[in-house]
């Protein structure tokens, strides 16, 4: 029997919280809640969720605040930030918080699923013979242990932006478009979302960049897409 996704829905509001416990049970979900952000990092170190549903707007420790812990506790988890706003700056503040995704309120609950199974699939395990590391100038990629150097000095990255440049690693030296880009990392549903890459980018090319504003690894292709340098590579 398949073991169903554990999703746990962080909102305060009662009658959202509760119909969308219901409606992702009836979806085939195993659904926990929390009504604040304290509650929900006490669950998150008692059970193994899957997923988390985060409400920005919250009493207490906000979402925003909520998402960088549970970042910290396990970056690996998936979040997807649900809110009322829908400005650039929320957007970017909610994916450079560690969230996968963000969706607006109201929303199709059949859009919310799409993005939820979306966030829940893992990237296709590594063969053993694959390798393990890959190095590009001075910027080396370990997979197995998801670890990020430069110059041998560690780099901390979100989820979304580890696999990001893991991506654009293995490809290197070729134009990857926008669209291509967006659903190998998000998912199927996605393909005009920009503005997650923008962020992506932008917070990458500050980590691993000398001069950001000049990036000499992550390069832009107007109108198409970006491409990752391709020349010094070694694989390990």
């Amino acid at each position: 029997m398949k073991q169903k996704s554990k999703v746990l829905v962080v909102e305060d509001d009662d009658g959202i919280r509760q119909s969308l416990f219901e409606t992702l049970g009836a979806l085939g979900f195993a659904v926990g809640d929390a009504i604040n952000g304290e509650e929900a990092l006490t669950r998150l170190r008692m059970v193994d969720y899957d997923v988390v549903l985060l409400d920005i707007n919250m009493p207490g420790m906000g979402g925003m605040e909520t998402c960088r812990k549970i970042s910290q506790l396990n970056p690996r988890l998936p979040i997807i930030m649900l809110t009322v706003r829908d400005e650039v700056k929320d957007i970017v503040e909610a994916l450079d918080a560690g969230a996968c995704d963000y969706v607006t309120k109201p929303f199709q609950i059949g859009e919310l699923t799409a993005r939820l199974r979306a966030c829940l699939r893992r990237p296709a395990t590594r063969s053993a013979k694959a390798e393990t590391t890959i190095v590009i100038g001075d910027v080396s990629l370990n997979y197995d242990l998801r670890r990020v150097q430069k110059r041998a000095e560690e780099i901390h990255l979100t989820p979304k932006e580890f696999d990001t440049l893991r991506y654009m690693m293995e490809r290197a030296g070729r134009v990857l478009r926008h669209e291509i880009l967006l659903r190998a990392i998000w998912g199927p549903v996605y393909g005009n979302e920009r503005e997650y890459l923008r962020v992506v980018v932008s917070e990458l090319r500050k980590k691993i960049e000398d001069d950001p504003a000049h990036p000499t690894y992550i390069l832009t292709e107007s109108h198409i897409g970006y491409r990752f340098r391709g020349d010094g590579i070694s694989r390990g």
